[in-house]
């Protein structure tokens, strides 16, 4: 049973057993859309859940859980990472992808020049980023935003982008150029 961490409890919320978590899912509506979510702390056997109800509240998503139903309860779930088995994940539309999908693709240009392979995924509000590895193993921090991402081919596990200008440059040239603008002799 495949698993994904799609959030990470942060705090309890009040008195009746609500969490705040910090959600990787680009929809808040993902927690009304499963039939269950699974808590585990890192390393342990994940336990099953029940969303009573979820809300969002600045910026984050608040939970509550059937069976916890007080702060103690809901302290007992600070840290812990909140799992969907993949098989509940909802259908993803026509240009939705989820980024477990992306690991691993081929990055490339549109003139066919390959950039590297996804590697991460950096979660910033309103910002999603795409850790590229380059084959020289130099890391890559892309903007996954739509301007730049031209196509998603999941058959052929390849993405085309067009990459702001100068930012391939930032993290392919040699940092510094290391000789200090001196001429060699």
């Amino acid at each position: 049973m495949e698993m994904l961490v799609v959030a990470e409890v942060v705090k309890p919320h009040g008195l009746r057993g609500e969490v705040c978590i910090e959600s990787h899912a680009d929809s808040p509506f993902l927690f009304d859309e499963v039939p269950c979510l699974y808590l585990a702390k890192k390393g342990q056997k994940p336990r099953r859940f029940v969303v009573r109800s979820s809300r969002k509240h600045k910026g984050r998503v608040l939970l509550t859980f059937k069976g916890v139903e007080d702060r103690d309860q809901a302290e007992n779930l600070r840290g812990m990472e909140i799992l969907v088995r993949e098989a509940d994940l909802p259908e993803s539309g026509d240009d939705e992808v989820y980024m477990y999908e992306l690991e691993g693709m081929s990055v490339e240009l549109e003139d066919g020049t390959v950039v590297g392979t996804i590697s991460n995924f950096i979660l910033a509000p309103g910002q999603e980023t795409w850790v590229i590895s380059s084959a020289e193993g130099k890391e890559i921090l892309f903007p996954a935003v739509e301007e730049f991402v031209l196509s998603v081919d999941l058959d052929a596990e390849k993405v085309v982008v067009e990459p702001p200008e100068g930012l391939l440059d930032i993290y392919l040239t040699e940092a510094g150029k290391k000789d200090n603008g001196k001429k060699k002799k």
